[in-house]
């Protein structure tokens, strides 16, 4: 169920993110957490440390803060379902 949980979530993170206007390295902290996250999920993956995945996480959620609300809010409910996980 938390797979599909997170699964969910980067679809909406993903569907808010091409309704606003990020920088280039904004876009790779999202592609390169969106990548973490699946291999994270993948049980057939070599698995990532799941600290950094968190803290790529934690970052994008404090960038967004300030200008882009609804995507700092998808952010903060990857980091605590991840967290549930015991990632």
């Amino acid at each position: 169920m938390s797979n599909d949980k997170i699964r969910e979530l980067l679809t909406k993170l993903h569907d808010e993110i091409e309704q606003t206007d990020l920088d280039a390295g904004t876009h790779a902290l999202i592609q390169e957490l969106d990548s973490d996250i699946h291999k994270l999920l993948d049980p057939n993956a070599q698995q990532t440390d799941s600290r950094s995945i968190v803290g790529t996480a934690q970052k994008l959620e404090a960038d967004f803060a300030t200008d882009h609300p609804v995507a700092e809010r998808v952010i903060r409910e990857i980091v605590d379902t991840l967290v549930r996980m015991g990632v």
